[in-house]
């Protein structure tokens, strides 16, 4: 189960990529576009600008040295806070990445750490706001102001431009971090497996408790389908592995383990975890995967 989206395996995108997850389940993402980044940054920066304006009007109409320096310690916050804050409290997504549907998550699978979160908007100081800052801030004199400024643009350019050179569309942020910034298509609820073949369902031994069934979300139940529909060599021994996984995550006890069938309490884990986000969605309520508190 992981914290990310799953597409057609079979769809040819020079931008899919592989992830295992900490469960042992291979996924596939799609690398975000430099356009599909470009909007979310150009969402993100009209917030910043909109709050600066914000700010500049408040200190116009109340006055004063304490309003100035009121500003000014929100605006230094926002500058520094604003992606990180938003990254952490919405795993992965800012403001720009929402309205885009981008997230950002651990190119090695897993959790998307506090740390690594904190390190990719740290480069951001480094790769645009603290040299274009210093730039504007540079004394006035002509020689000494052009220079500084023009320097700053070559900087933030060069940067701007590096995920443009490698193959996963990396900032330097992201090398640094470990992170990919992956399109999030909208979260669907799949056919039901654990139907069978006449439309009725299946009479399934394993049943769970809606603390058990709480644990994943939708993303989980589209993993959980790929593993269902796997057919390779090895199918049944990771779907068994899967299953105990499960059992071990959700506090499952196994009535009698001679006669457990992995296949089986899959499918009925999944008919049940279906059950409940159907009817979390019909009270205007989603869990998008097991991050989502």
């Amino acid at each position: 189960m992981t914290d990310t989206l799953v597409l057609d395996p079979q769809a040819p995108d020079p931008r899919r990529r592989e992830l295992t997850t900490p469960e042992g389940v291979l996924v596939h993402v799609r690398l975000a576009s430099i356009g599909e980044r470009l909007g979310a940054l150009a969402v993100d920066i009209t917030v910043l600008i909109v709050a600066f304006i914000a700010l500049v009007a408040l200190v116009i109409l109340g006055g004063g040295n304490l309003g100035v320096a009121f500003a000014t310690l929100i605006l230094f916050l926002l500058r520094c806070f604003y992606f990180t804050l938003f990254e952490l409290a919405w795993n992965g997504r800012t403001l720009g990445k929402r309205a885009t549907r981008l997230r950002v998550v651990n190119r090695r699978g897993g959790a998307l750490a506090p740390s690594a979160v904190i390190a990719r908007n740290l480069m951001r100081e480094v790769e645009m706001f603290a040299p274009l800052s210093l730039a504007i801030a540079a004394p006035r004199a002509f020689t000494t102001g052009q220079l500084e400024l023009v320097a700053a643009l070559v900087w933030v350019g060069a940067l701007a431009c590096l995920p443009l050179f490698n193959r996963d569309r990396l900032r330097a942020g992201d090398m640094v971090a470990g992170t990919w910034v992956i399109a999030e298509p909208k979260p669907a609820l799949l056919p039901d497996l654990a139907r069978g073949g006449g439309g009725g369902a299946v009479e399934q031994p394993y049943r769970f408790t809606p603390t058990q069934l709480a644990v994943y979300g939708v993303k989980e139940l589209q993993v959980l389908e790929e593993v269902l529909r796997s057919t390779h060599a090895d199918a049944y021994a990771a779907r068994r592995d899967v299953a105990q996984r499960i059992i071990k995550r959700i506090g499952y006890e196994v009535p009698d383990q001679r006669t457990f069938e992995a296949t089986r309490f899959l499918e009925a884990f999944y008919a049940a975890q279906r059950g409940r986000l159907e009817a979390d969605l019909a009270f205007g309520r989603r869990k998008r995967d097991k991050f989502d508190r």
